[in-house]
């Protein structure tokens, strides 16, 4: 449940190390303080480098109906022929029974955006596969480059002053990436931001902004007090609603990853025993007249002073921690998710000491791998009888939770010996390098099967019909399983529980939720308005880290898509349960087994399914089985 804290911790070490050597390096001279500089190249280019400071307006969409391309013509691209050969088909399996998607878009978020993107990126990588295909890319420089690296930094001292300093970021964030800024605030005012920025779309002028993070340390408008602004801004929607540090209502206490979204010790009064608590666990110096005043509120940047600031992605959210202390949080919004981010821009009156992007989505060398054959699926074929099918969501640039998952509960025997066969269902990505990577990841493994959209949370559903017609036209499984990249799954529990069951017909297995409440809070991430769900409470479903379904089920899904009768909801658990319910009010007798032992949010000891499980828990969990241990969690992660 703590999903956070070991990664904090960490990080919390190497910002109380870097302050050290401000405290004894910075303070006198940054400028010449003969710093080594690194310079980092991708792709033959710099991605740190200096640009003027734009400040993104609120723009309308473009006036010209010339730069705007019919939904028809972007779709019929996305589905036209390509000449790839059987085995590159393998990655594409369930490609052109989606191509009606749009007609199921209601209730869905952006679908239609999704659609339109996933048309430009498509045609992109089609194009890269037929360059190299014909010779015509320089195979010795892009084949064996790394072009999704681990890590990117850069250590100098510069007066960022009116203009702003770029970080490329070129294959997005995953949870567990971090963003680490050391400076100084300057200049008359010392305020400075921080934006996490996407990708530029053809005809918009500005990129979406995922994180705004300004601090203002001499007030705005509204206060005269120091304070943080975190924002999001996209063309569509301008900007969202100001999330602010202090809050305007500091008795409303939100979290984000467990951690609060303003923390508590912010614009409180200082008092003697909290200076000499900060002096003994920080190397911040503090000024005589700090310390002797009682009333000096807290705020965790000084003009003039030095700070290690580190930005983590959670599951929920983003947490900055300043000078090894958690300070602000904020959640995930809509359409606006991690992977996303292509750019890290820093701007204001900021002294920028160093940037450091680390934990960054990278792909492993195949031509390192001393396993590689045992990591590749088995081929299968609509002849291909199962006794059961898993389809894992995953998201393109999870390169490293993939492997986790070959690695581990993929090398169960009834994997292996085709009782039981796993794919990975990934949208494609707006960044061509991580989608170039993932065709030769899905190439390589064989493993995985692309969806014809860009992968947005909130059209996760849309991978659920794709397993059902998996699991039922591409094999003939009795059973299809969903589940998730970071879920440990115990396939041999699972087996053996459906054989304990033996029900074959209408039957959802997993841990069931009978009474559960629409979040009619608009701040929550699963908010559902009453225009999208009007009735007071859910049908029963099951929790989307581990079910099964029967065939009959996924078969009947399936024909409802075709007929265009299946009814889309963004929270695909809960779109599984409703469409069960609709089954059964049609006569299907449905048969709704709990599992207890599905954890949901995390671990617990005997297991079938333990969530929230990094790609280092995943090995741990593996090699207890191994070693006969049994199914005992690893890590913090309970």
């Amino acid at each position: 449940m703590n999903k956070l804290y070991g990664g904090v911790l960490i990080t919390s070490s190497f910002m109380l190390f870097m302050l050290m050597v401000l405290r004894y390096g910075v303070m006198k001279n940054p400028v010449d303080g003969g710093y080594l500089t690194i310079p980092v190249t991708i792709n033959g280019t710099n991605p740190l480098e200096w640009i003027n400071s734009v400040i993104p307006p609120a723009v309308q969409n473009p006036d010209s109906d010339s730069q705007l391309i019919s939904t028809d013509i972007l779709i019929s691209s996305l589905f036209s022929g390509s000449s790839f050969t059987k085995e590159e088909q393998q990655a594409l399996q369930t490609w052109n029974q989606l191509k009606h998607l749009l007609d199921h878009a209601q209730g869905l978020p952006n679908a239609a955006g999704a659609i339109k993107e996933a048309s430009s990126a498509w045609n992109s990588l089609v194009s890269s596969i037929e360059e190299k295909r014909q010779g015509h890319a320089n195979d010795s420089s892009r084949t064996n480059e790394k072009q999704c690296p681990h890590f990117l930094n850069k250590m100098d001292s510069t007066e960022v002053g009116n203009s702003s300093y770029k970080l490329q970021v070129p294959c997005g964030l995953t949870q567990g990436s971090s963003i680490t800024v050391i400076g100084v605030p300057n200049g008359l005012l010392g305020d400075f931001r921080i934006d996490l920025t996407g990708e530029l779309l053809p005809g918009e002028p500005d990129p979406p902004i995922i994180l705004h993070y300004n601090v203002r340390l001499h007030g705005d408008k509204i206060t005269e007090d120091p304070v943080i602004v975190q924002n999001s801004w996209t063309v569509a929607h301008d900007w969202g609603g100001e999330e602010r540090c202090p809050s305007l209502t500091p008795e409303k206490v939100n979290k984000v990853d467990e951690l609060e979204q303003c923390s508590k010790i912010i614009g409180k009064n200082f008092s003697q025993h909290y200076v000499a608590s900060m002096r003994s666990h920080t190397s911040r110096r503090f000024s005589e007249a700090e310390e002797q005043s009682e009333n000096k509120k807290y705020f965790p940047f000084k003009q003039g002073y030095p700070f290690v600031a580190t930005l983590r992605v959670g599951s929920e959210g983003i947490q900055m921690t300043v000078d090894g202390k958690h300070i602000t949080s904020f959640a995930f919004r809509e359409t606006l998710e991690p992977w996303l981010v292509s750019e890290i821009k820093i701007s204001g009156d900021l002294k920028l000491i160093s940037v450091l992007a680390s934990g960054l989505p990278t792909s492993e060398d195949s031509e390192h791998i001393i396993d590689l054959e045992s990591l590749k699926a088995s081929p299968i074929s609509a002849q291909t009888s199962l006794d059961l099918f898993i389809g894992v969501f995953s998201t393109a640039n999870n390169f490293k939770r993939r492997m986790a998952v070959r690695r581990t509960w993929m090398q169960y025997n009834a994997i292996r010996s085709n009782i039981t066969a796993v794919r990975f269902f990934v949208g494609l990505h707006k960044s061509q390098i991580v989608n170039e990577e993932l065709w030769k990841e899905a190439q390589t493994y064989r493993d995985i099967q692309l969806m014809p959209f860009v992968d947005y949370y909130s059209l996760i559903t849309w991978k659920s019909l794709a397993i059902c017609i998996f699991g039922m036209e591409v094999v003939s499984a009795k059973f299809v399983m969903k589940t998730d990249d970071d879920a440990f799954v115990r396939v041999d529990e699972v087996l053996g529980s459906l054989k304990k069951i033996n029900v074959a017909h209408g039957l959802l297995y997993g841990l069931i939720n009978s009474d559960s409440q629409p979040h009619r809070n608009s701040d929550s991430k699963w908010y559902i308005s009453p225009q999208e769900w009007s009735e007071a409470t859910y049908p029963p479903w099951a929790h989307g880290p581990g079910y099964v379904i029967s065939h009959d089920i996924a078969r009947t899904v399936y024909k409802k898509y075709r007929e265009g009768h299946l009814k889309m909801f963004k929270l695909e658990d809960v779109a599984m349960g409703i469409w069960i319910a609709d089954m059964k009010k049609e006569g299907l007798e449905v048969r709704y087994e709990n599992e207890g032992r599905v954890y949901n949010e995390g671990c617990k000891d005997e297991y079938v399914v333990a969530h929230y499980q990094g790609p280092r828990e995943m090995l741990c969990l593996w090699q207890k089985l191994q070693e006969g241990k049994g199914a005992k969690c690893c890590g913090a992660r309970r």
